[in-house]
């Protein structure tokens, strides 16, 4: 999938504040948009696999400006407006819940924190002409999230748009990424040669929608104007911000839950003994 990952990589350049204090990547396994965490303070990789979590780190390092957490994206164990930028490429087509895992970032981010989202989109160009030729019979133009196979979603635009709102973000920018996911096409044109063409179009999602990617830009909007927040780590279970950090454990002040450090990876999945 090189042209994939070039075409994203362009929309990342164009969304992505390039410097900040903290920055969460959601999702973000081994770490394959790491070139993009050089300018923030502070780099978060959440993911729910130890594994790949694991294999970032190897990747990537232990300087101590990277954090590694294996936790659930539904509850997140950081501090509310933790965050100054959230990214998010190639993850919420496994999301059940959106509403649920956008509750969850707005959270997290402080006052006009950057939310850069990519999702994939039901409605674009090739589903609509198969479902006019009635080759397919769902249709992309119904808002509903598509199944296409089990806890793999494709959304409308206007969808995801309605609930990014309802979340309390600002839409600020659109693009439209991967005009020409056609496999015969990728065969017979280097990848680099159809990305830069998809370069082109990319500033055309901010009148339509007609790409099976699409990537968004917004901000979050506090009702209280909520600042950024120098803590990090909050407790998932009672939301209290005041945790002991061991070389071995990290334990929450307030109802005693642990979670273990395993050789420098947070896992927030595990609970330990009180």
């Amino acid at each position: 999938r090189e042209y994939e990952d070039l075409t994203e990589r362009t929309a990342l350049r164009r969304l992505l504040p390039t410097a900040g204090r903290r920055l969460l990547d959601i999702g973000a396994g081994f770490g394959r948009l790491s070139e993009f965490y050089a300018g923030y303070d502070e780099v978060v990789l959440l993911d729910y696999s130890r594994s790949l979590l694991r294999e970032a780190q190897t990747r990537l390092g232990r300087d101590g400006r990277i954090r590694y957490v294996a936790a659930d994206f539904y509850a997140m164990p950081f501090a509310e407006s933790a965050f100054d930028a959230a990214m998010m490429v190639r993850v919420i087509h496994h999301v059940e819940d959106v509403p649920a895992l956008l509750d969850q970032v707005a959270r997290v981010l402080c006052q006009d924190g950057n939310y850069v989202l990519e999702f994939a989109s039901k409605r674009h160009l090739k589903s609509i002409l198969r479902y006019l030729s009635r080759r397919q019979q769902w249709n992309p133009f119904d808002q509903t999230p598509y199944e296409f196979v089990e806890m793999n979603f494709n959304f409308h635009p206007s969808w995801m748009r309605a609930h990014l709102l309802g979340a309390g973000f600002h839409v600020k920018r659109q693009l439209t990424v991967s005009h020409f996911r056609l496999a015969p096409l990728k065969r017979l044109v280097p990848a680099r040669i159809l990305a830069s063409f998809d370069s082109v179009f990319q500033p055309t999602g901010d009148w339509w929608q007609l790409t099976p990617s699409v990537f968004v830009l917004s901000t979050a909007g506090k009702p209280n104007g909520a600042p950024f927040s120098h803590h990090l780590f909050c407790c998932p279970a009672c939301s209290a911000t005041r945790l002991d950090e061991s070389h071995e454990a990290i334990a929450c002040t307030s109802c005693g839950r642990r979670w273990p450090i395993n050789d420098g990876i947070y896992d927030f999945k595990t609970t330990l003994p009180a």
